[in-house]
């Protein structure tokens, strides 16, 4: 395994971080146990979660992920052996089950994270992130923005402040932000800084060989204000392992299921994967390991968050921390990105 500096801060993470948003839904408590230890045996530190999972979000499910790293951890009692980051959710309205009071007020951040202190059997997170903004914006594969259309109030101030509070009563370590825009960015590193107290540490953002839209903005902030990208859905929900254009997928696999997972699955996505499978297998790659292996080495991202539903697909997955991709296949791969630039932003 290899590993990097999260941010500015001082904790050193794997490359490859474990995904979990499938514990509690595709996965039992017993397999995600399974995927637990076998990602520690293999040196991953790193594991995330958040309070609204497992994925799609249920009533019925809601926190499921949290409970079974949290019964695993009772088991094992290896809380000081890994990276744990979870989420507070922001407002939805296909949610509310989780609060009345969606979004980032201190009542709602501390409601969320002593809620997830309980499902986690823990006293502190390591790095607790704002889940998508508040306010109406670019996120989750919407695209322009052209006015102010939502009435939401700025209170940034208010949520940096308590955040920042935890951090002093050694509630969290670090925080960050995910599903955010650049302008989220430079308005929470603006308030921080003027404050005199930490910003965020990192960004979780979707970013994949579909979706590179990372790289147009935010990959210079990140770089240059060092707020580490923590890369989510490397694989496209499952569709750049091959295994839809193979035939090799099943009724259970995530966009058979839920069709409600559609990012991924438009006919551009479909016509450059099949481009990206062929770079990989005239490479001697598997797509998914070429598909992770590109994510773990950009330089803004300090770590890779894998999901499987099963463990020869995790092993596969994190056997991408051994491959580092030739200057040819790098090119092939902007060739492709180039005629059909982010089919699924």
């Amino acid at each position: 395994m290899r590993y990097r500096k999260l941010g500015v801060t001082d904790l050193d993470v794997s490359v490859i971080c474990l995904g979990t948003m499938t514990f509690g839904q595709q996965n039992t408590e017993v397999e995600g146990h399974e995927q637990l230890d076998f990602a520690l045996s293999k040196g991953i530190n790193f594991i995330d979660t958040a309070e609204m999972y497992s994925v799609p979000g249920r009533k019925e499910t809601q926190g499921s992920t949290e409970r079974i790293i949290g019964s695993w951890l009772q088991k094992t009692k290896k809380r000081k052996d890994i990276i744990l980051a979870t989420k507070v959710t922001g407002p939805s309205a296909g949610v509310t089950w989780i609060s009345p009071n969606l979004g980032f007020s201190r009542s709602r951040i501390i409601e969320a994270i002593e809620g997830s202190f309980k499902r986690l059997h823990t006293d502190y997170i390591d790095l607790y992130q704002l889940h998508w903004p508040e306010r109406k914006t670019n996120f989750f594969g919407q695209l322009g923005y052209t006015k102010h259309d939502d009435a939401w109030q700025d209170n940034f101030d208010e949520s940096i402040s308590t955040l920042n509070d935890l951090k002093k009563d050694g509630k969290i370590r670090h925080w960050g932000l995910s599903n955010e825009t650049p302008w989220g960015i430079m308005r929470t590193c603006n308030i921080a800084d003027s404050r005199s107290v930490p910003r965020p540490a990192s960004i979780q953002n979707a970013y994949n060989l579909l979706n590179r839209s990372f790289e147009v903005g935010l990959a210079e902030m990140s770089i240059r204000e060092n707020i580490s990208l923590l890369a989510y859905s490397p694989m496209g929900f499952g569709m750049l392992s091959g295994k839809f254009h193979n035939k090799t997928d099943t009724p259970s696999d995530r966009i058979n299921q839920f069709k409600n997972l559609s990012r991924y699955v438009g006919q551009r996505s479909i016509e450059a994967t099949a481009r990206y499978i062929k770079i990989a297998e005239d490479s001697g790659l598997t797509p998914a390991v070429m598909a992770l292996a590109f994510v773990n080495d950009r330089p803004f991202v300090a770590s890779n968050i894998i999901g499987a539903t099963n463990l020869t697909q995790l092993k596969e997955n994190i056997s991408s921390i051994d491959i580092t991709l030739t200057k040819d296949i790098l090119a092939a791969i902007d060739q492709v990105h180039k005629e059909i630039s982010n089919p699924a932003p």
